[in-house]
């Protein structure tokens, strides 16, 4: 563990300057680095300790003098477990020295007491300690204690745990993290952490821990209190996470501040869904927006990026067409933006080609909007028999398809054509980035004669969902044509929240797109709906 000549050298000058002196000793007994204060005060910053992981700890141990006779105080072992040190040696002095023949002091080292990390399955479940701490030990006993095979010991029960957890290397080991202001509810705020985490896990990371709290408004350095980074940092360092997602937009200093603490990378909602469309878009024009989209979140986000925390590497946040570009020079970032955004242009033109040639047969339109994970691509599948990628994920669909239909016609009930377009799914405070990435997809909602909002009404929070779409709807520059509301996933939802729905929205039309129940009454109203839209148009053309 430790020589008595070194551990007396150093209470002898610990004594010398009447101050706590740390010194950092790797495996080797090289001493790596040496200050003058607490191991709290002295920690070495997390950027430049190794990462191995829960199952290893990080091949350095500490040896600090405590001035007083006392066991290590909670800080000093907190900030063992934030480095996850392989042990903390307290040298705890006597304060006066005893001069030995040939000069030099001895005897200065009282008591010794040695702390190291514990498994997580011997941990005392009434005290949340990650941590066991020897009762007083000579310098003699201490120095006699086989270090090396206290290490392997430790670091073998460490990774018997992590792999009895099924760990998969592919995935990110996630902490979320959310933070409850005054102007949340409690239900919004669980609502939107239970989506935080369905995000996560649809970016292919796995949520291993979630962290809350409450404060009437967001810290402007960190988000979140000292007090509550301190416990985030411990639960990265214990649980072994490699990512901390914030359920919402860090600024880039807040971003550089949690990551100086947590060593870990820190991203927040908007990157997490900038990383699914990623990985969802399949199109070129997909593709251009998405790049579109990352770069212009990434721009001001580049500053401050050590490389520690490259974004060169693999996992969520890092993916997509416009990774390789996020550590070039911001001119050349900044004229990819342009480029994309002519490209973006061009997309958009061709676009509105396409519904010009379709208003001149006088076909119809109906956009189906909605909710992300509503139903919309499996309810267009049902009933146009397209091939649409459907799964039970968020944002599964990003690239609008548009399928014929054959609906009843209102008035004479002849059987007349539709064209039904599935668009992007909205979410509850869709990033501004996104919405201007994807205006070239949204329009296909704006220039629409009628909407048919898919709700999931299986959701717990669907009326929720109903308000943030009808607010993206009506941020819009142009207003969308009339809106029929169908109810979807009837077949998982209960009488109770069944009779609610009906009586909130009596013209609504109640469906299950997988079982294929309701699907000709909604073409009836598909029917009645586009009759009266183009009513609607034939009136504003004569005005």
């Amino acid at each position: 563990m430790t020589t008595v000549e070194f551990a007396q050298r150093l209470a002898a000058i610990s004594t010398e300057i009447n101050q706590v002196v740390c010194a950092y000793v790797n495996r080797r007994g090289q001493v790596i680095r040496v200050g003058v204060g607490t191991p709290h005060q002295t920690q070495i910053p997390p950027l430049e300790l190794p990462r191995y992981g829960a199952e290893r700890l990080c091949g350095i141990r500490c040896l600090a003098t405590k001035l007083k006779q006392e066991p290590p105080k909670e800080a000093s072992l907190t900030a063992m477990v934030r480095q996850r040190l392989d042990a903390l040696v307290i040298l705890t002095l006597t304060g006066t020295g005893m001069t030995r023949r040939g000069g030099g002091a001895t005897g200065y080292v009282k008591e010794t007491y040695l702390a190291h990390l514990v498994p997580q399955s011997e941990l005392n479940l009434d005290n949340q300690n990650y941590w066991s701490v020897s009762p007083p030990l000579s310098l003699d006993l201490l120095s006699k204690q086989d270090f090396l095979s206290l290490v392997e010991g430790l670091e073998t029960e460490f990774e018997r745990e992590y792999l009895g957890q099924e760990v998969d290397a592919n995935r990110d080991r996630v902490v979320i993290v959310g933070l409850q202001t005054d102007r949340i509810s409690q239900e919004q705020f669980e609502n939107s952490l239970q989506e935080l985490t369905r995000l996560v896990d649809t970016a292919g990371g796995e949520v291993i821990y979630t962290i809350q709290q409450k404060r009437p408004q967001s810290h402007p350095q960190t988000v979140v209190g000292a007090g509550k980074v301190e416990e985030i940092a411990l639960k990265v360092q214990t649980l072994g996470a490699s990512l901390v997602v914030f359920d919402r937009d860090l600024s880039p200093a807040q971003v550089r501040n949690l990551e100086t603490q947590f060593g870990v990378r820190v991203v927040d909602r908007t990157e997490v869904i900038l990383d699914i469309f990623a990985q969802r878009a399949q199109s070129r024009a997909g593709k251009l927006q998405v790049e579109l989209a990352q770069l212009e979140y990434m721009l001001p986000r580049l500053i401050g990026r050590g490389e520690a925390m490259s974004r060169l590497g693999g996992g969520i946040g890092t993916r997509g067409p416009g990774e390789t570009k996020l550590e070039t020079e911001r001119r050349g970032i900044q004229k990819r933006i342009a480029r994309l955004q002519q490209d973006v242009n061009q997309l958009q033109a061709h676009r509105s080609r396409l519904r010009q040639q379709r208003q001149k047969q006088e076909i119809p339109t109906v956009a189906i909007a909605g909710y992300t994970n509503a139903g919309k691509s499996t309810l267009i599948n049902a009933l146009t028999s397209a091939d649409v990628y459907t799964a039970d994920q968020l944002f599964a669909t990003l690239d609008p398809t548009t399928r014929r239909l054959v609906v009843p016609d209102a008035v004479t009930g002849e059987a007349r054509t539709i064209l039904l377009t599935d668009t992007v799914g909205f979410i509850e405070e869709l990033p501004p980035s996104l919405v201007d990435a994807f205006r070239a997809t949204l329009e296909e909602v704006i220039e629409a004669d009628a909407l048919l909002h898919v709700v999931d009404l299986s959701h717990p929070a669907w009326e929720n969902q109903i308000r943030s779409v009808m607010k993206i709807l009506q941020e819009m520059p142009i207003a969308p044509g009339p809106i029929l509301i169908a109810f979807n996933k009837l077949d998982q939802v209960d009488s109770e929240t069944l009779a609610r729905a009906r009586e909130e929205f009596p013209l609504a039309v109640f469906i299950s797109a997988s079982q294929r129940f309701g699907l000709e009454t909604l073409r009836q109203k598909l029917g009645e709906l586009v009759h009266y839209a183009g009513d609607g148009s034939r009136a504003a053309k004569e005005e």
